[in-house]
């Protein structure tokens, strides 16, 4: 008994500990059975950067609503990009079937058309076609119910041939592959500079494919004559070169360049050795430039 006496006697400091030890437990104890304790919430959802956060997330879903129901504007078929067939739910195949056939030169000028060369669906294409706004002079052509082939090909004779100088807009859309746009833009060029010296000016309006121009000069020819100071070719800089309508100052001073090299051309022709003048830009050129 005198070895468990000695392990159960303690100094007043041991005796302190203990009650302090025991007075933290039942404390605690207290305050578990007493004291309830609520989870915090984690987010609150009325804090200001959260209603910031989703007033942002609000406006792009009004953004991406917007997008989805875009207004579409009338349009002719026969300039359909690819992203503009993407947007109107057209297939890429659909797409390439469209483009193959312009690859051809050739015109959709109905609605039936379009079905036959792309095979959209019937129900996209009710969707769609009250969109397709087709040239005037098809549109003419429905209106008067005339069913006539299109001739443009065929050329006139210069006396019977309008003057490019003088033509309207109107009188330019008669022309297959001529629609409002490229029409208003010859005659803005046309006046721009002055009037055309030669059909050949028309290569220097943007947009117009070469069987177009060709279709133009079988039916209009420049009888109002405007003359053009032609500057010579191994006199003039590279700056001046580059004042001629649709040629760049870098193709101006490639140009000059060439040249330079040769000390001079006796044959405009020689131009065609350099890489990236195309035969249109040198048909401006000739306008413009000469050996003399």
């Amino acid at each position: 008994m005198n070895w468990l006496r000695s392990h159960l006697t303690f100094d007043r400091g041991q005796r302190d500990g203990i009650f302090r030890l025991l007075a933290l437990v039942l404390s605690l104890i207290a305050l578990n059975v007493f004291v309830e304790f609520e989870a915090k919430t984690k987010l609150d959802m009325s804090a200001p950067m959260v209603e910031k956060l989703q007033a942002e997330m609000d406006s792009l879903k009004r953004v991406q609503k917007e997008k989805n129901t875009r207004e579409i504007y009338p349009f002719n078929p026969n300039y359909l990009t690819e992203y503009k067939a993407y947007t109107l739910g057209l297939s890429v195949s659909e797409f390439d079937k469209l483009k193959a056939y312009r690859e051809q030169g050739k015109w959709i000028n109905s609605v039936s058309e379009f079905k036959k060369v792309t095979g959209v669906s019937d129900s996209l294409l009710k969707e769609i076609s009250v969109y397709f706004n087709f040239p005037e002079w098809v549109t003419n052509r429905k209106k008067s119910g005339k069913n006539y082939v299109n001739n443009f090909d065929r050329e006139l004779d210069f006396s019977e041939k309008k003057d490019l100088n003088t033509a309207t807009a109107t009188q330019l859309e008669e022309i297959y592959g001529v629609g409002k746009t490229l029409s208003k833009r010859i005659v803005a060029y046309r006046n721009k500079i002055g009037g055309f010296a030669s059909e050949e000016h028309l290569y220097a309006v943007y947009g117009l494919k070469e069987e177009v121009i060709e279709r133009i000069m079988n039916r209009f020819a420049v009888k109002t004559q405007i003359d053009i100071d032609k500057m010579k070719i191994n006199e003039v800089s590279a700056s001046e070169i580059a004042t001629i309508p649709g040629i760049s100052f870098e193709k101006a001073k490639k140009i000059w360049e060439f040249v330079r090299v040769r000390e001079g051309l006796e044959n405009l022709s020689e131009l065609e050795k350099i890489e990236g003048i195309s035969a249109r830009e040198l048909r401006l050129i000739r306008l413009y430039l000469s050996t003399e």
